[in-house]
């Protein structure tokens, strides 16, 4: 069977949609529906249910997922562990991570991390927490910064950094002159925000859908640069990590009154093999002196 197909397949029945499943492949939709024929014409059963709308998994197909997940899963885990037996001066890290982490905490970590181990090759990966989860327990990727807050019964974690999310505002706005700044107050103002997914967003609409209050959005973007530039130049407040905004003299950091703490850790797969660089990784960013 097919091993291209098969992941092909499980990506479709994670996603539901042929549109969206092919883009994430990288591939044409047209390529997609071929190999899923193709798929349905080897095993001789009907795995998929095509609408118009929408798209759904026969209970055949739901059978060969469940192996298929499974094949892939050890696939995946050979690779790791013959990656894992050149040792540390090779292997590959499959790192998921938030725009704003990619960007404020991991350079310098990062950085000499290559510099220790120049042969270890890391693709990194940029989504939401929520996305990040899901891709570390379908072994998509092999670490990932996740919030330790929240933990999940399948995922190891250990702790590196605890952050504040705070209210980012125009130093001239009427809220910049207060020692801090409730949730109710920032769902009054016109905002700028993460989309859907990330967890600068997150207590924003907790807070939106339990107040039945909904939330005056002007803007969305992930680009954390143009989301500073909109908050100066007025268009709304926004939520960001604190430590985004210790060098921007023209915008203010205002703390939550409560304070939403948010605790990050590098977090991987239980019981699933850890590769020797993955294991590497994972100390490097525990040791407090890095040099």
């Amino acid at each position: 069977m097919d091993l291209k197909r098969l992941r092909y397949f499980t990506e479709l029945a994670s996603i539901g949609n042929f549109t969206l499943a092919a883009s994430r492949l990288g591939i044409a939709q047209p390529a997609l529906s071929m190999a899923m024929q193709k798929l349905e014409q080897e095993v001789g059963l009907k795995l998929i249910n095509r609408t118009e709308r929408r798209m759904t998994i026969t209970a055949d197909g739901e059978v060969l997922l469940r192996y298929a997940r499974q094949v892939l899963q050890l696939m995946s885990d050979a690779e790791r562990e013959l990656q894992a037996q050149k040792g540390v001066e090779q292997g590959v890290i499959r790192l998921g991570v938030s725009a704003m982490l990619a960007s404020y905490y991991l350079p310098e970590h990062l950085l000499g991390f290559c510099k220790r181990y120049p042969g270890v090759r890391i693709t990194l990966f940029e989504a939401g927490t929520a996305t990040l989860e899901r891709m570390v327990l379908e072994g998509e990727l092999d670490l990932a910064l996740l919030r330790t807050d929240r933990p999940h019964e399948q995922i190891r974690s250990r702790p590196l950094i605890e952050e504040q999310i705070v209210a980012c505002v125009p130093a001239g706005h009427p809220l910049a002159a207060q020692p801090s700044v409730s949730l109710a107050e920032v769902t009054d103002q016109p905002l700028v925000l993460f989309r859907e997914g990330y967890f600068l967003r997150e207590a924003l609409s907790e807070y939106s859908r339990s107040a039945r209050k909904p939330l005056d959005i002007r803007f969305e973007t992930n680009l954390i640069e143009l989301l500073k530039r909109l908050v100066r130049e007025g268009v709304g407040i926004s939520t960001c990590l604190s430590m985004i905004l210790e060098s921007e003299s023209d915008l203010c950091a205002l703390p939550f009154d409560p304070p939403i703490a948010l605790p990050i850790g590098i977090g991987w797969k239980r019981n699933h093999y850890l590769s020797r660089a993955a294991e590497a990784l994972v100390n490097y960013l525990q040791t407090p002196s890095k040099g």
